[in-house]
């Protein structure tokens, strides 16, 4: 049996029907950058998400870069962010002129160590960036009191890029910090045909500022009051991100009830993912901790078995940041999930029998040890 870790074709197979003729309207009317299918997707978004402002903007790492410009964060800053997540995380801080400052990870849930984070906290300290890992949302109401205690303006940029639709306490991204970001790319539960993403904040100004920052700063045609960059969302896009949007809550029960299968079948064969109190996770990733890792993603390829490893290095001994001086030991508990971490398939559209033949091959491979 073939199992791969994504495959987008039947989900695409499912909604032919109603892309096709929204997408051959827009090729009818030429206008393809913004407009109004950008304009409707964020007000969807932010009716969905429970905010009041939604900016879509050309990528999900581009809307953590226009969050942090418009929040002023600059040369001399600094942005706690967790060691473990995806390089755009700190990439943009570095890409401000900010300086990221690593911080370790929880070992349940992969997220952010508050309480390391609060110890990293300096007089140049601008904002902190939680990032919701693999579906699931960081402590939120423990960063945002840290964010108070310390005095940052409330500035808490939230990398929400794997977690849209996640919930904490009942409320989700853009609920509780200064901004969310979020990512469209094709493996997200909410997905492009391509890169896209959107910001979303309650703060009017705020919204008003990122919308000026993706148009180059631009205030009127030519006229530009900051500098920005070219972070505009195509329409293209934005037409089958609102045609998606549709389903997402179909969608993310069949992954939640997946996992639900993963977890009865693989107990007392690997870690399964450990999903805080308070948390609803959206399951962007299925995501175990294997001891022999390495060994066994070569044993399930073998089987036909798609998987990734999310993420094989730390952020903190990545040679472009080499210079801010991080060492071997310095996040222990991200280093070892940097050895563990292996994500299984839990796209909607797999089955039961594929479930039951990966959790099959796991046994297996733990059998014969």
């Amino acid at each position: 049996m073939k199992v791969p870790m994504l495959d987008l074709r039947g989900q695409y197979a499912s909604l032919r029907a109603e892309m096709e003729p929204a997408v051959l309207a827009l090729m009818e009317s030429q206008q393809f950058v913004l407009g109004e299918p950008v304009a409707r997707l964020e007000r969807a978004l932010a009716a969905y998400s429970g905010c009041r402002f939604a900016v879509g903007v050309s990528s999900g790492t581009d809307a953590l870069l226009c969050s942090l410009m418009a929040l002023g964060v600059g040369y001399g800053d600094e942005v706690i962010v967790p060691t473990f997540t995806f390089f755009g995380s700190a990439g943009v801080i570095a890409r401000t002129g900010a300086k990221p400052v690593f911080v370790d990870i929880e070992p349940a849930g992969f997220n952010l160590d508050v309480e390391q984070a609060a110890r990293a906290v300096s007089r140049r300290t601008k904002a902190l960036m939680p990032v919701h890992l693999f579906g699931q949302m960081a402590r939120m109401e423990a960063v945002s009191e840290l964010a108070r205690e310390v005095r940052l303006g409330g500035a808490v940029v939230e990398d929400a890029c794997q977690s849209v639709g996640a919930r904490r306490g009942g409320k989700g991204p853009g609920q509780w910090g200064t901004c969310a970001c979020l990512s469209f790319y094709p493996s997200k539960n909410l997905s492009a045909f391509g890169d896209g993403g959107m910001i979303l904040c309650q703060d009017e100004a705020l919204a008003q500022r990122c919308r000026h920052l993706r148009m180059h700063g631009e205030d009127t045609r030519y006229h530009h009051s900051m500098i920005g960059g070219n972070f505009r969302l195509d329409a293209w896009q934005a037409v089958v991100l609102e045609i998606k949007l549709r389903h997402l809550d179909g969608w993310v029960a069949r992954r939640r009830a997946h996992a639900a299968l993963y977890d009865q079948i693989l107990e007392g064969v690997v870690q399964t993912p450990a999903i805080l109190p308070g948390n609803e996770s959206v399951y962007n990733q299925y995501v175990i901790r294997a001891a022999g890792r390495d060994e066994l993603q070569r044993f399930l390829a073998d089987k036909g078995i798609g998987t990734a490893i999310y993420y094989p290095v730390p952020l903190h001994l990545q040679k472009c940041f080499a210079y801010l001086g991080g060492r071997a030991g310095d996040c222990p508990v991200a280093e070892q999930a940097c050895r563990e971490v292996l994500a299984l398939p839990v796209y909607p559209e797999l089955t039961e029998e594929e479930i039951r033949y990966v959790a099959e091959c796991l046994r297996e491979f733990y059998q014969g040890k």
